[in-house]
């Protein structure tokens, strides 16, 4: 209460609890998990900028022993972490587009739960047949990319907008992951958050 009531002392003016009011009179949390999940990415990645890295080294996938409780850990926490800011930027251009949209429609527990199982899978994937590791979101990017072109199926029939995802985006991943570029991308990650939207929207949710 107190720190709802009394926030700021700014140029020796106390923001009171109507100064908030306000405030959210122009402001909406209009997408809970989304924007949650897009601040504590962002508090993460300047933490990580102050440790020199160590802290996105800490929480990135790599492939270790499947006894080590770390390696289970990291499957989630990888999607919290980045590279850098133009990964960031990269996948939260995506994510902050695509995310309130997917989170007004499926509502926001089922939403969360399509993030923490495209994490999941993806990282067991890149486990499985991959010899590179997984950092950053963009699995999540790309299962909300496909999710959102699902979303717009009517009628049973395949929304042209759909396909031409497919082509841009999906396609693309295929073809790098079948040349092992070495440019330090999980594709195969990339490709499992597409085809995790796909099935969330068909099937599941």
């Amino acid at each position: 209460m107190f720190i709802s009531y009394y926030i700021y002392n700014i140029n020796d003016k106390i923001v009171t609890g109507d100064n908030m009011n306000n405030i959210n009179k122009y402001f909406s949390y209009n997408s809970k998990v989304i924007l949650s999940f897009f601040f504590i990415c962002l508090v993460l990645l300047i933490i990580d900028y102050i440790t020199a890295h160590k802290l996105s080294r800490f929480l990135s996938l790599k492939r270790g022993s499947i006894i080590n409780p770390m390696t289970y850990i990291r499957m989630i926490t990888n999607s919290f972490v980045s590279k850098d800011w133009n990964h960031f930027h990269s996948n939260f251009i995506y994510i902050l587009l695509l995310g309130p949209m997917l989170e007004e429609k499926y509502g926001s527990i089922a939403i969360l739960k399509m993030m923490l199982i495209t994490s999941l899978v993806s990282s067991l994937i890149v486990l499985l047949f991959s010899n590179k590791g997984a950092l950053g979101a963009s699995d999540i990017t790309f299962m909300m990319i496909v999710l959102s072109s699902v979303v717009n199926i009517q009628g049973g029939k395949i929304p042209i907008t759909l396909v031409l995802i497919i082509l841009f985006y999906v396609a693309d991943e295929v073809v790098k992951q079948i040349l092992h570029l070495n440019d330090n991308i999980s594709h195969l990650a990339h490709l499992a958050g597409a085809v995790c939207g796909f099935i969330f929207g068909f099937y599941i949710f």
